[in-house]
C-alpha cells in the first residue's frame, strides 16, 4: 500500500455505510452484552475484557442517533487509540477496500447529525457516501475522565 491509498475496514449502522482506517482496527469480535458501568452516558454501554484490558465499548447507534434495534449478528470493533483501546458496537462489518487517498474529501460541517470532530472525510462510491471515522476523536477528554472515574468508583467496591 502506499501513500496515494488507504485501506478501510467498512461497517454498517442501519443503511449508513461507516469506515475506519485498517490500522486503527485491532480486532473485530462477535457481540457480547458489555458489563454496565454507573454513571456513564447512555450510549456507553459498558466495558469488556478483551486480551487481559478493560475496554471500554461505544454504541455508535446511540451515539450517533441511528435509528433501529441493533440486529442479530451485530459486532464490536476494537480500536486503537493511542496507548488505549475502544471497542464500537456495529450492526456488521462488511468488508476491507482499498481507496485511492484523494477520494477521501474533507467532511462538512454537519453530516446526518454528527459533528465534524468525529469525522476524517467522506468517500463517495457507487452504492452511496462511506463516512470515514476518525476513531481517536469518538470519546472527548472529559468523556475519557469521566470513564476513568467510574471505572475507578466501581473498582474500589
Amino acid at each position: 500500500m502506499s501513500a496515494d491509498t488507504m485501506k478501510l475496514v467498512t461497517f454498517s449502522l442501519g443503511d449508513d455505510r461507516f469506515a475506519a482506517d485498517i490500522f486503527s482496527v485491532e480486532r473485530v469480535l462477535r457481540f457480547a452484552k458489555p458489563r454496565p458501568v454507573p454513571d456513564l452516558p447512555e450510549w456507553m454501554e459498558g466495558v469488556i475484557d478483551y486480551q487481559g484490558r478493560v475496554v471500554p465499548v461505544i454504541d455508535l447507534r446511540v451515539r450517533f442517533g441511528a435509528a433501529g434495534e441493533r440486529p442479530e449478528g451485530a459486532r464490536i470493533v476494537i480500536c486503537v487509540v493511542g496507548d488505549d483501546w475502544i471497542g464500537m458496537t456495529v450492526d456488521a462489518v462488511e468488508e476491507v477496500s482499498t481507496i485511492a487517498a484523494a477520494q477521501l474529501e474533507p467532511p462538512p460541517a454537519l453530516f446526518r447529525g454528527l459533528t465534524r470532530e468525529y469525522l476524517r472525510g467522506l468517500v463517495r462510491r457507487d452504492e452511496g457516501v462511506l463516512v470515514v471515522l476518525d476513531v481517536a476523536r469518538l470519546l472527548t477528554s472529559r468523556e475519557r475522565l469521566q470513564l476513568e472515574r467510574a471505572l475507578g468508583a466501581g473498582a474500589a467496591q
